[in-house]
């Protein structure tokens, strides 16, 4: 979903779990859907974590627990946090489609898989890379107080961790930056510049 990036300040949902890839992320057989709408996938992220063969609810699942179950809204369980090595595995851009598509804005973790990064970016999530002792205290905030906050500031690329004080940067590039915070993706932005390239091709 398009939407413009520019402070977000939320409560998250821990996933201390390392080498989460795209097959856990959403499950191969979602990938022969015929619909592109990111609510389907979303409904179906992390689909065989959070749910037994029968379609019940899996308890232990920190999806399924309070307050984590809440569907991400403003202010509320709208960043991710995940382990080391997020969205290894296959490039399916699937699973950036099922992160977007259930609600997240931000993945915050020590190291994304790069295509699954780009993946990301393309499709309105903010992946945040951070350092492993940031990540390890932003984990120990979160259990210690579920409600305790994450401010991203997009134009600052600065990551804050509100129950500490505790702040880093992280890098994001010029253009992608340029089209969260703008609300544009790539076909929107060449429109956005149509002018000048057409004053170029009169050019050349």
């Amino acid at each position: 979903m398009k939407q413009k990036f520019d402070i977000i300040e939320s409560t998250c949902v821990p996933l201390p779990l390392e080498n989460v890839d795209t097959d856990q992320i959403i499950p191969a057989r979602f990938l022969k859907a015929t619909t592109r709408e990111e609510s389907f996938f979303g409904e179906n992220l992390f689909c065989d974590w959070r749910y037994d063969k029968d379609g019940k609810a899996k308890e232990d699942f920190v999806f399924n627990r309070s307050p984590f179950n809440r569907k991400p809204a403003p202010g509320v369980c709208e960043i991710l946090v995940a382990g080391k090595n997020f969205g290894s595995g296959s490039s399916r851009e699937h699973a950036a489609w099922a992160i977007a598509g259930y609600g997240f804005k931000v993945v915050i973790s020590s190291f994304f898989a790069d295509i699954h990064k780009n993946n990301e970016l393309n499709n309105f999530v903010l992946p945040v890379v951070v350092s492993e002792g940031f990540l390890s205290e932003l984990f120990a905030s979160i259990a210690a107080d579920p409600q305790s906050k994450v401010r991203v500031d997009v134009g600052a690329q600065t990551v804050t961790n509100l129950a500490s004080g505790r702040s880093e940067s992280f890098e994001l590039n010029g253009y992608k930056k340029y089209c969260l915070m703008n609300a544009l993706d790539d076909i929107d932005y060449l429109l956005e510049k149509k002018s000048a390239i057409e004053e170029y091709e009169k050019r050349v």
